[in-house]
């Protein structure tokens, strides 16, 4: 008898069979228990059977932006994260968000709520759209920035379609897009049992052949070099080679350094650890050992405009090693496909020889840092007073995490305590490669959320708080108790620093008059402002102290004008690539024709100009090898 309770499952009724608790019973198994979502009349019946799952806690976003930050955030530490938006209005505004995702390699699983599915294909306008009859808008938009996109619009194939989007967000490590029509999720089917089969998903594994010829041609290359060293970038993270990174550094004895991005996901308390390279503006010491080495391995690295301060590093292609998360290239000769990093790391660190060279020329070059002048009693704060005292917060029950700005800057100074380095978070976070001004307070929101047992330091700056600040009262609202400390300096400091002009002053505002007002007195908010070390002091006794089960709103009041040393140069460096002339073009040539020649005489042939760049110099686009299946959408 079809549709009967027996037909779904002795376990639970027919009334859960629904694909509403489907996902949600998806969601828990692969490690998500909270959801980040913000109602709209096209989700909300989805919602309804999403928090109907005991073990998924919603979290309700006052914007479909921060909702999406959220969940980059807690896929950081979770690695998988979900958001729940509605029609186009909703999808939207989360996009800019599920974009950084993408540029992060983060699992975020982005659900609309969609159309009636009796409407698709009906020539009706609807609203919430731009008035036209054609609902694929969103769906396109999504395509860019996702890995897969499912359209559900008829149950009998949901299952499939949605197991098959989840799926495929965790193999490829790439925000995936499921839209959902909603008048579909409460209704039961046979497909969807209270218990379903679990995921098995296939793990990847390396070409033996070609990882035994990667592994030989990188041990003789790095074995032939007088002062080799490693270099960890970003890519660890998604390769899950963190570990197998850490064992090669042991086994090697080279020195040990990080890209900006890659900062956190090995353990600087490393006996070789000599800081993060970062050209002109990485740890005292770092550059000149990495751009004077013979020879470098790269784990996971990015080369951008940024990460690479104005195209300004000093590296030779022909002396590295570059290993992405599925590829191998040495110098200019080899390249290896279908390797996986863990598997090459941990082959390379059985047969490496030991190499203690470069380490050894770093401690005989190395001068500790100085410490900043002692400021006069009750004298302005300055922000190098301010990190120094943040470093002292940091035990291994913290984490850090930095807004796009000068906070980049002062947080890779922070000397990460033991615990870093060797798990799927990293405890150190921030958005490089994406860069999105705003980005922290979601991001913080989702991090602290997937990490209840850490406490999360926020560095945020101004002008980055207005773009996002609404979401301090979730953080409020779910009782979290991060420390934030809002550092108040008049502007966009970040981008005076790359081109100044009146555009990069904002408004003042009470910054603890504002999040006061969002906690409203009935929610754990302490605040306070401080404009001199005492009263710092005095604030951060509090935050760990008296309101450490609070969470804890600390405006820092600096002058405009007071920023690291690292941002001046590296704005100037950056400011330099993005203002570079145009190449000057060669002239347009007309081919010469006949009357016996069938070509069209309009062509035109265009003799481009060589690249200003040297052909030596290890630039962005001649390393850096990402190789992203971009799978168009799947009806099936």
């Amino acid at each position: 008898m079809e549709g009967t309770e027996a037909d779904v499952g002795a376990s639970g009724g027919f009334k859960d069979a629904t694909m509403g608790r489907h996902i949600a019973r998806r969601l828990v198994e692969i490690g998500v228990t909270d959801i980040f979502t913000v109602p709209g009349d096209f989700n909300l019946t989805l919602l309804d059977h999403l928090i109907a799952e005991p073990r998924l806690k919603n979290i309700g976003c006052c914007n479909e932006l921060n909702a999406g930050y959220a969940a980059d955030g807690y896929a950081r530490s979770r690695g998988a994260a979900a958001c729940v938006v509605t029609f186009t209005v909703g999808g939207l505004s989360v996009i800019n968000a599920i974009a950084g995702a993408y540029s992060e390699n983060l699992p975020v699983i982005c659900i609309a709520g969609g159309p009636n599915s009796n409407d698709f294909g009906t020539n009706r306008i609807l609203h919430h759209t731009i008035g036209i009859p054609d609902f694929s808008q969103e769906l396109r938009c999504f395509q860019t920035v996702t890995c897969y996109q499912a359209v559900v619009s008829h149950l009998e194939d949901a299952h499939e379609q949605i197991d098959r989007a989840i799926s495929t967000a965790l193999k490829e490590s790439k925000p995936v897009y499921i839209s959902i029509s909603c008048n579909l999720p409460g209704i039961p089917h046979p497909t969807f049992i209270r218990d379903p089969i679990p995921f098995s998903l296939v793990e990847r594994t390396s070409n033996s052949s070609e990882l035994a010829a990667a592994v030989e041609a990188a041990a003789t290359f790095l074995g032939n070099a007088v002062k080799p060293i490693l270099v960890g970038g970003p890519k660890l993270r998604v390769a899950k080679a963190m570990q197998a990174f850490v064992e090669l550094a042991d086994a090697s004895g080279y020195a040990l350094s990080v890209m900006p991005s890659g900062k956190g996901m090995v353990p600087e308390t490393h006996e070789h650890f000599i800081g993060t390279y970062w050209g002109a503006v990485g740890t005292s010491f770092c550059g000149e050992i990495v751009e004077s080495a013979d020879a470098y391995l790269f784990a996971g690295p990015i080369f951008n405009d940024y990460s690479s301060v104005g195209y300004s590093l000093l590296l030779k292609k022909e002396k590295a090693v570059i290993v992405q998360p599925d590829r191998v290239v040495i110098g200019n000769g080899s390249a290896f496909g279908g390797v996986l990093m863990k598997d090459f790391l941990e082959e390379l660190a059985k047969v490496i020889t030991k190499n203690t060279t470069a380490y050894e020329n770093y401690h005989r070059i190395f001068v500790p840092d100085g410490q900043p002048n002692p400021p006069e009693p009750n004298e302005p704060l300055r922000v190098n007073i301010l990190f120094q005292h943040i470093q002292k917060m940091l035990t291994e029950n913290t984490a850090v995490l930095a807004e796009t700005g000068d906070s980049w800057f002062n947080c890779q100074k922070l000397k990460l305590p033991e615990g870093c380095g060797l798990c799927y978070s990293s405890r150190y976070e921030f958005q490089m490669q994406y860069g999105s001004i705003g980005w922290s307070v979601g991001a913080l929101l989702g991090y602290a959320q997937s990490i209840p047992d850490k406490r999360v330091i926020a560095c945020i700056g101004d002008g980055s708080f207005q773009v996002t600040a609404q979401d301090v009262t979730t953080m409020i609202r779910n009782e979290q108790k991060s420390v934030i400390f809002l550092i108040n300096n008049g502007g966009y400091t970040i981008e005076v620093e790359i081109h100044d002009g009146p555009y990069n002053l904002i408004k003042n505002w009470n910054y603890t008059g504002v999040v006061e007002a969002f906690n409203n007195e009935d929610g754990k908010l302490w605040t306070t402002k401080v404009k001199c070390e005492e009263e710092l002091i005095e604030a951060i006794t509090t935050a760990t102290g008296e309101k450490e089960d609070h969470l804890c709103f600390i405006e820092v009041i600096v002058h405009k004008d007071d920023t690291s040393k690292e941002l001046l140069e590296w704005g100037s460096r950056v400011c330099s690539a993005n203002s570079r002339p145009p190449n000057p073009q060669k002239a347009l040539i007309l081919p010469e024709t006949t009357e016996d020649d069938d070509r069209d005489s309009s062509f035109l042939s265009v003799d481009e100009d060589e690249s200003d760049y040297n052909d030596d110099t290890f630039e962005a686009e001649e390393v850096q090898h990402e190789e992203v299946q971009h799978e168009d959408v799947q009806h099936d």
